[in-house]
């Protein structure tokens, strides 16, 4: 059998689909979109096609969208201009298992500028308590940043109800939603949002281009200075080809959202699921307790070490993971696992397995053909 990916939270294939509305913009539509003549014209008529189907997708007006370069610019726009907004205000509020563009960023806002910010616990499922969310909220606090849906585990997060929450108490609310769209059902017309960020190669889009969303009225200030590109709010010349892949993408995730294609998703990833559990003993999934994004599984496996296991599904032309990528070449354990508790026999020992609508029944069949086989070898060899 042909190698089977299932490392979709770090990024998706692209459909081919999206690949054929990129090729002409990396062909003869190569126009700057700020030039006046119609190469340039052409390339701007694309961006706001595309801009129009992202906004589509989230529920929300396209003129408040800025396209990005990915889910972490995005998130350091957002965060860095509500501090900025009101010297007076000089706290942040977030949650101890964000994606760590976020917690980097709070943490260099506090170490240089002094600002407090709050790192919020989470329960063993991963769960967020709102009662301590609500106690943080204080009058100075410029910024609440949370997550829609983490991106080691998957636990989604009652997004919404937050978003009212901060919202009551005047508060400026901030969601990195870069793995909650495309995959679960959401609209910003109900979900009070100041700024949401998200990320095309997340659902089968390019790498290199992202959205941020500002609500109207919403204090903005440029992460970027330079030209008027994306209405002042970003200077830089687009990524083109990148955004209408981007946009192409949005669309074709709307059309699978509209027809209940996360649910065929989170079917497939209980399956599997469901397989891991009865048929390898010690383990354990984590925030399995906990709504979940539907394509997503995290499962530690005791005494089996992860880079073993990692090595040995390498070999055998299965991709999995076992964190963020974006922290995968680092040797300390998962924040988002440490921060929940994990017992070190399983914080050791976890695989993230991440499905998207690419994926087959019979490559999941394939799967728990080789990893009871990659356990049984990783316990062996870790004596």
């Amino acid at each position: 059998m042909a190698a089977v990916y299932c490392d979709n939270n770090a990024t998706t294939p692209l459909d081919p689909q999206v690949l054929e509305a990129m090729l002409p913009f990396l062909r003869e539509c190569f126009g700057n979109p700020s030039s006046p003549h119609r190469y340039g014209q052409r390339a701007k008529d694309a961006i706001e096609t595309a801009r129009g189907h992202v906004g589509a997708l989230l529920g929300c007006p396209p003129e408040r969208l800025i396209f990005t370069c990915s889910g972490s610019e995005g998130n350091n726009t957002a965060i860095l201009g509500a501090v900025l907004a009101d010297p007076a205000k000089r706290r942040v509020v977030t949650s101890a298992v964000e994606h760590h563009c976020v917690l980097r960023r709070l943490e260099y806002l506090r170490d240089h500028l002094g600002v407090e910010v709050v790192f919020l616990p989470v329960n063993a499922q991963g769960r967020l308590d709102l009662d301590q969310l609500a106690a943080a909220i204080t009058p100075d606090t410029a910024l609440v940043s949370l997550m829609g849906a983490n991106n080691e585990t998957g636990v989604l997060w009652p997004i919404t109800d937050i978003a009212r929450l901060v919202k009551a108490k005047g508060v400026l609310f901030h969601c990195d939603a870069v793995q909650l769209a495309g995959k679960e059902p959401f609209s910003i017309k109900s979900l009070p949002a100041d700024y949401l960020t998200i990320s095309g190669h997340k659902f089968h889009g390019p790498k290199g281009a992202g959205a941020l969303y500002v609500r109207r009225g919403a204090p903005f200030t440029p992460l970027l200075f330079g030209g008027m590109q994306e209405f002042g709010r970003r200077a830089g010349t687009q990524n083109v080809a990148g955004i209408v892949g981007f946009g192409k993408a949005a669309e074709l995730a709307r059309a699978f959202l509209a027809v209940g294609g996360h649910e065929r998703l989170r079917e497939l990833r209980d399956h599997l699921e469901g397989r891991i559990v009865a048929e390898i003993e010690d383990v354990v999934i984590h925030g399995g307790q906990s709504p979940r994004i539907a394509n997503t599984i995290s499962v530690g496996v005791g005494g089996a070490p992860q880079e073993i296991l990692l090595e040995e599904l390498n070999e055998r032309d299965f991709a999995v993971s076992t964190t963020s990528a974006c922290e995968s070449t680092s040797a300390a354990p998962s924040h988002v696992l440490a921060a929940m508790g994990v017992s070190d026999r399983y914080l050791r020992g976890t695989l993230r397995l991440s499905l998207s609508r690419m994926n087959t029944i019979e490559e999941v069949e394939a799967f728990m053909v080789v990893f009871p086989q990659a356990v049984a070898a990783a316990r062996r060899l870790s004596g």
